[in-house]
């Protein structure tokens, strides 16, 4: 009969090692990591990727009033206009919604606006399919305050994207 071991059993001790010298310097002291800045975000002009959607922003506008003196809308800032270019670089036909897109500038978000986006000449961008290897040109609408200092435009090619910022500074 063999004696019996005690339950449970004791924790085995761990293995030491010598001490790394990797991330110290002389004195012993660790040193700071360094983090990788963000990458900066890609300016006007540059195309950029997210999902089956390649985005260039062409061009930023203000407007106070969209539409003619009859039928359009009154800012309750002012409109910001920010003209993007659209490419499907997918398999499938894609659908692009202003809806989805952001605005970001003194750490507040701004949604598009849709409603006053159907006084626009040309509207395509408040809902458009896009075939493959087809480019749309369009408009992402945004009423923000007057003083408004936009920084970026974070574009999705859905809802559920991950999204790319533009610079827009």
């Amino acid at each position: 009969m063999q004696p019996s071991s005690p339950w449970p059993p004791a924790a085995a001790s761990p293995a030491r090692r010598p001490p790394s010298k990797r991330g110290r310097r002389a004195g012993g002291r660790a040193e700071r990591s360094k983090r990788p800045a963000e990458p900066k975000a890609a300016g006007i002009g540059a195309a950029v990727r997210d999902g089956k959607f390649t985005f260039t922003v062409t061009e930023l506008e203000r407007r106070e009033r969209i539409g003619s003196d009859v039928i359009g809308a009154d800012a309750q800032g002012v409109f910001l206009l920010v003209h993007v270019k659209v490419e499907n670089i997918g398999d499938e036909a894609q659908t692009f919604m202003a809806a989805a897109q952001r605005l970001h500038a003194g750490g507040k978000q701004y949604e598009a606006d849709s409603g006053a986006s159907i006084y626009l000449d040309d509207a395509k961008s408040l809902y458009e399919t896009i075939n493959p290897g087809n480019v749309v040109k369009g408009v992402v609408l945004f009423d923000v305050p007057k003083t408004l200092k936009p920084e970026t435009i974070e574009l999705h090619d859905s809802l559920f994207s991950g999204g790319v910022r533009v610079s827009l500074s």
